[in-house]
């Protein structure tokens, strides 16, 4: 799980995208339907490494194709503790990330910096 990991800490967007499958499936805390694929996940993960400041993970958890990273973060002076729930495909991609957050006021956060980010996620999804 290094090179996802890695991608995160040195806010690589090119390393991020490449640890992601083609098919992979996104659930976010904030929106109620997954989304699919990697040019709409690379897209919002680019759009969460904007928002996040003082980004670190602090635990990992891992097993053969399955991994939980704890991290810390904080968006302007709300803190905010999560993980990333990770699962890795028979190529070492990975096809399903699920990300949760905590506090409520950090979901909040959360959700309305992601809002202020989303044309330009779907902008960059898109190719353009």
């Amino acid at each position: 799980m290094t090179s996802f990991r890695a991608a995160v800490e040195a806010r690589d967007p090119e390393a991020l995208a490449a640890a992601l499958a083609d098919n992979v499936v996104f659930t976010s805390p904030v929106a109620f339907r997954p989304y699919q694929g990697k040019p709409i996940t690379a897209a919002i993960l680019r759009g969460v490494l904007r928002v996040f400041e003082d980004f670190r993970y602090v635990r990992e958890i891992g097993g053969d194709r399955d991994h939980a990273l704890v991290f810390e973060a904080r968006i302007g002076e709300t803190l905010v503790e999560g993980c990333d729930f990770l699962h890795l495909d028979e190529n070492g991609l990975i096809d399903q990330l699920t990300v949760m957050v905590r506090p409520l006021s950090a979901a909040q956060a959360l959700a309305e910096a992601m809002g202020a980010q989303f044309d330009r996620v779907k902008q960059e999804a898109m190719g353009g």
